[in-house]
C-alpha cells in the first residue's frame, strides 16, 4: 500500500499524468478552495508518452499537484499502452478507496477515445463499487463512495453537469503549464505531438469557454454521471444563472 495515502472528501483518477488538469484542473482548485480534501491518482507512469520521461513527468505532476492544492498524488503502474485491468490492479485501487474514504471519485469517461481512458473509467468504477462489499476481506474496512463522476477528455459531450471554474481558470491554466515537457514551448527540441501544438491549448480554452456558455459563465469543465444528480434546492442550484 502507497505509504503517501490519507483520508479525503474526493480522489480523481486519470491514466496519465496531466489527464486530469486537462479536465478537472479548475474543479480540483475549486473544491481545495472550498475546504475539501483532495487526492489524485494515476494509473500510468506516462511511460509511452511521445515527450518526457517518466521521471521528468513525475516531478511536473508533483508541481501540479501543488499549484492544485492536492494532499497527495500517487502513481501506480498498470502499463501505460496496454493499461491491465485484473483482480491484482483492481485489489490495489479498492485498498485506495478503502484507505482515503472518499466521498466522490471521479475519473475517466469509459466512452473516451484513448483505450487507456476507457479502462481507466471502467476499472475505477468497479473497484469503487467492489470496495463497498463487507465480504470482500482485504484488511481494511469496507468503504465505497456516495458517487462515481466521469470527466471527458477528447470527445465533446452532452454533460450531466457543469462546474464554474471561473474563479480558478488561471490556476488550471498554471497546472497544465507545470508539465513543460509536454505542452507547447517554441524552444522545445523533443518530437512534435498533438498535444504539443500551440492549437492544443488553445482547444482546452475554447471547450472551457463552450462548457461555461451552457450554464451562463465564462469557464466551465463538463461531468457526466450515470443517474440524474440530485438536487435538493432549485432556488440555489439555478437562481444564479441568467434566463
Amino acid at each position: 500500500m502507497i505509504e503517501a495515502l490519507e483520508p479525503v472528501d474526493i480522489i480523481f483518477f486519470g491514466a496519465h499524468p496531466d489527464d486530469i488538469e486537462l479536465s478537472c484542473g479548475g474543479t480540483i482548485a475549486k473544491s481545495v478552495a472550498d475546504g475539501l480534501r483532495v487526492g489524485i491518482i494515476e494509473l500510468t507512469r506516462g511511460e509511452l508518452g511521445t515527450r518526457g520521461t517518466p521521471k521528468i513527468r513525475r516531478r511536473e505532476a508533483l508541481a501540479a499537484m501543488r499549484i492544485l492544492g492536492a494532499r497527495f498524488r500517487e502513481q501506480l503502474d498498470f502499463g501505460d499502452g496496454n493499461i491491465r485491468t485484473g483482480r491484482e490492479e483492481e485489489l490495489q485501487i479498492i485498498e485506495i478507496v478503502r484507505t482515503c474514504k472518499p466521498k466522490v471519485v471521479f475519473t475517466m469517461w469509459p466512452d473516451d477515445r484513448h483505450p487507456d481512458h476507457i479502462r481507466t473509467g471502467r476499472i475505477v468504477t468497479e473497484a469503487s463499487w467492489y470496495a463497498g462489499l463487507r465480504s470482500l476481506e482485504t484488511g481494511l474496512p469496507h468503504h465505497r463512495p456516495q458517487v462515481t463522476i466521469y470527466y471527458p477528455q477528447n470527445y465533446l459531450v452532452t454533460p450531466s453537469f457543469v462546474v464554474d471554474v471561473t474563479k480558478t481558470w488561471k490556476t488550471k491554466q498554471r497546472a497544465i503549464a507545470a508539465f513543460k515537457s509536454q505542452f507547447y514551448d517554441p524552444k522545445s527540441k523533443e518530437p512534435p505531438s498533438f498535444i504539443a501544438d500551440k492549437k492544443f491549448l488553445e482547444m482546452i480554452e475554447a471547450r472551457g469557454r463552450h462548457f461555461g456558455a451552457l450554464i451562463g459563465v465564462e469557464y466551465g469543465e463538463a461531468f457526466m454521471t450515470k443517474q440524474p444528480p440530485k438536487v435538493d434546492d432549485v432556488i440555489a442550484a439555478y437562481a444564479g444563472r441568467e434566463p
